[in-house]
């Protein structure tokens, strides 16, 4: 700002002096009508032609410095979405509109945790994402996210912690205390809102969406390839689809996936959860309570417990310590004693994000107690 201002002065130094010279030479003065005489005793009058030229030059001067100035000035204070406005990008429709979007982020903050899987799978790893509250990473995700920080909860992101970051790519969600602070998001960086129907499609639509947008469509097909490579191990591990019916003793098992929270009580899965597409991928038999064309049947009551009774149970709980303790009650249950699975003692305890994940590092984690409970386990 100073450089320029010192340019500015002396450019109009050298015209001063040159205008002032030319003032300094004689010319002939026209005689003055009488009566005039006394004009010459104002002040403007006084200093001739020389002191208009120099009023005039001096006026000129402190508009321009004015305008060096105030340019200046507007040029340093940018904000981060302007930044990233300048560098080149391509436009991707979402369900908010369009948004021209850096060619190569670096710095990309994600809004769900299942789109921060996905990103993380195909080789993208995010500054920040948001999480539960009060709860870690969950435990599929520990060792890939070091060093991501959290951004507050998905119904709260903390806006003043992800402008700090100065990302250049925000990844947001159709949800609407989240499509409420859309501007505020754009105004930090280019944002996408990802289409995500409630309840959400299956978890390989999404890591479809998520490639679509970064151009990793061979990553992507590496990794379905990948999950489909593991469930064909694991249903020749459990012999599902052999012809001798003692080969395939486990075919007929009926896997009972539940979930335990203080606000929705106790609830199963169907067939349009992710770990309902993922279990019938494998070809394993399900409850018929859990059978249906549905993503989760929620507050099952005490008498109706026989729902989530099956050969096995992969039972989670959501919620932190509130969570542990309704589990505990519901143990202590008599109704739950008299279950067949807990009698068998084949009740298997999981972490609930990765059995109501919507990432590909989910389901292989799901893919994991399966090959830990159902194989390895006599």
């Amino acid at each position: 700002m100073s450089r320029s201002i010192n340019n500015w002065i002396r450019w109009w130094r050298r015209l001063l002096r040159r205008f002032v010279s030319y003032g300094d030479r004689p010319h002939p003065t026209p005689p003055l009508a009488k009566g005039r005489e006394q004009d010459l005793a104002s002040p403007l009058a006084k200093g001739g032609l020389r002191g208009v030229k120099q009023w005039l030059l001096l006026s000129l001067l402190i508009i321009a410095i004015a305008s060096a100035c105030s340019s200046t000035v507007i040029e340093r204070v940018p904000t981060p979405a302007s930044e990233a406005s300048l560098a080149p990008c391509r436009t991707v429709k979402h369900a908010m509109g369009e948004t021209c979007i850096p060619q190569n982020p670096q710095r990309i903050v994600t809004l769900w945790m299942s789109t921060f899987g996905n990103t993380l799978a195909l080789g993208i790893k995010p500054i920040a994402t948001t999480q539960s509250l009060g709860e870690p990473l969950p435990k599929y995700l520990q060792g890939k996210a070091d060093g991501v920080e959290s951004v507050g909860t998905l119904v709260q992101p903390n806006l003043e912690k992800i402008l700090l970051l100065k990302p250049d790519l925000i990844l947001s969600m159709t949800r609407p205390y989240l499509e409420n602070i859309y501007t505020q998001l754009s105004d930090i960086a280019p944002t996408v809102v990802m289409d995500i129907s409630t309840p959400p499609s299956s978890w390989e639509k999404h890591l479809e969406d998520v490639a679509s947008l970064f151009d990793k469509e061979q990553e992507k097909k590496q990794l379905i390839d990948q999950y489909w490579q593991r469930i064909k191990q694991l249903k020749q591990a459990l012999g599902v689809g052999v012809a001798s019916p003692k080969e395939n003793r486990r075919h007929h098992l009926q896997v009972s996936v539940a979930t335990v929270d203080q606000n929705y009580g106790i609830y199963t899965y169907g067939k349009k959860s992710p770990i309902g597409v993922v279990l019938n991928d494998i070809g394993l038999q399900r409850p018929s309570a859990q059978r249906g064309d549905f993503f989760t049947k929620s507050n099952i009551s005490q008498e109706n417990l026989s729902e989530v009774d099956g050969d096995v149970l992969f039972l989670s709980h959501w919620g932190g310590e509130s969570g542990k303790e309704v589990l505990e009650k519901l143990k202590q249950s008599p109704l739950w004693q008299n279950l067949k699975v807990v009698q068998k003692n084949r009740v298997y305890f999981v972490d609930a994000y990765n059995w109501y994940g919507f990432d590909v590092l989910a389901m292989n984690a799901v893919i994991d107690d399966l090959f830990k409970y159902l194989v390895n386990t006599p």
